[in-house]
């Protein structure tokens, strides 16, 4: 019953520990984004440049799901198990103070896969810290999948997997989106609130400034084109039902609100995303610019969405030559939509329809510059669905490691079943003489 008992603790842990280091190993920049949250919470805000704190998230992400696999095929068993409750006696303290402060709204724990109260949180962290205590009372009760000897196969393979992964998506865009910008989402449709829910109430703040002069100002009072834009926010003033997407909203420069402008358009609409101008790659701007050309040319809106000041976006027009119209929009709204500093968002009657980040811009043929976007493959839903890259991390990763296992156990079989057949006939032959 113990050995029950332990076995079940091992794999509940392994379990969250590989599901929670492959959703953050998936979208590095959105654990990092968290992970500076906490720092900001902890008046930490300082501490870490952005490139530690990406460097961090890449780590975490690679710990968590290691850690994990290695306590699912009991690699170094005592160790593992070790680590397993250092980890949950820091993290379990933290989540209880996030609990009861509530300095962030959600730990950030499981990504944007499965978002999860403080509380929530808190109590799944006990669990498993009780689990890590049983295993870590008992490691030897853990039965293994792979031999000692052959462990170094699936330690460097796991490490090698999971940075790669991370490197993948560093570069392109998350594997998997579990965003409410992913492709194929409506925006509209993500901001509609169900018929009888309680609304709640926001507040966004403009801070502008005006001969070195800093103020506040609401939407009801936004001020004259002699202000400058320093930056926004947006706070939750009642609470009430908060539907998928409730902050996305696009000013101009003069203070309207052309939201429901590009929403409702009837074709379709390049966003460029830049949250911030300052610190956006500006390595391919020849791509840029020549995607900006060809939707002029075709009379596709090209806006450019940022929450960086005037400064910075007359900056921009300088070293780019931009004439496409930048817009305001929420910074946290901003990286929430794509995970790239520039990245471009195609919208076809408020759908989104493609993704690029700036390593990944579409090269247009000069054959292809003269056609509509409803001929081209840019123009359409992308081929690659969830059940296919599930099904490549399967091919890559779990068949490989089950082959392993599978290898193993038969290697070691036929070393234990070896002897007893050479001891066997040894005294088979020693009767018959």
């Amino acid at each position: 019953m113990r050995k029950v008992v332990v076995n079940l603790c091992r794999l509940l842990l392994a379990v969250v520990f590989i599901f929670s280091g492959f959703v953050k190993a998936v979208d590095p920049m959105g654990t990092q984004y968290k992970i500076d949250d906490y720092l900001e919470a902890l008046h930490l805000g300082g501490l870490l440049p952005a490139p530690g704190s990406l460097v961090l998230s890449v780590l975490l992400s690679a710990l968590e799901f290691c850690l994990g696999l290695f306590l699912l095929f009991a690699i170094r068993r005592r160790f593992t198990s070790a680590c397993m409750v250092v980890m949950l006696l820091l993290m379990t303290p933290l989540t209880l103070w996030l609990a009861v402060s509530n300095p962030v709204s959600d730990c950030g724990c499981f990504g944007d896969a499965v978002v999860l109260t403080n509380w929530q949180t808190f109590a799944k962290n006990v669990v498993l810290l009780l689990a890590a205590l049983v295993v870590a009372r008992w490691p030897l009760d853990m039965f293994r999948f792979v031999s000692e000897s052959n462990q170094w196969i699936a330690v460097n393979y796991s490490v090698v997997f999971i940075l790669g992964l991370s490197g993948l998506c560093l570069y392109d865009l998350p594997l998997f989106d579990f965003r409410p910008y992913h492709i194929g989402a409506n925006i509209k449709e993500g901001m509609e609130m169900p018929e009888g829910a309680e609304q709640p109430e926001f507040e966004t703040t403009f801070i502008m400034e005006k001969d070195g002069r800093q103020q506040e100002f609401g939407i009801d009072n936004y001020p004259d084109s002699t202000w400058t834009f320093v930056d926004s926010k947006t706070v939750m003033t009642k609470a009430g039902y908060v539907p998928p997407i409730h902050d996305f909203s696009v000013t101009t420069s003069e203070g309207d609100d052309i939201t429901e402008q590009i929403l409702d358009e009837p074709g379709y609409v390049f966003l460029l995303v830049a949250p911030h101008l300052e610190q956006a790659d500006d390595s391919r701007l020849d791509l840029l610019n020549e995607l900006y050309e060809y939707a002029r040319e075709h009379n596709y809106p090209f806006y450019g969405l940022t929450a960086s000041g005037e400064r910075a976006i007359a900056r921009w027009r300088d070293m780019t030559g931009a004439e496409y119209e930048f817009c305001q929009t929420d910074e946290t709204t901003l990286k929430t939509i794509i995970r790239s500093n520039p990245g471009v968002l195609l919208l076809k009657q408020g759908t989104i329809i493609r993704k690029w980040s700036d390593n990944r811009l579409p090269v247009l043929e000069e054959n292809e510059t003269e056609l509509p976007l409803e001929q081209l493959e840019i123009g359409q839903m992308p081929s690659d669905t969830v059940p296919g890259k599930v099904t490549t991390i399967l091919l890559w990763f779990v068949l490989p490691l089950a082959l392993l296992s599978v290898a193993d156990r038969i290697w070691m079989w036929s070393k234990w079943v070896r002897p007893r057949q050479r001891k066997a006939l040894k005294k088979k032959n020693n009767k018959t003489t």
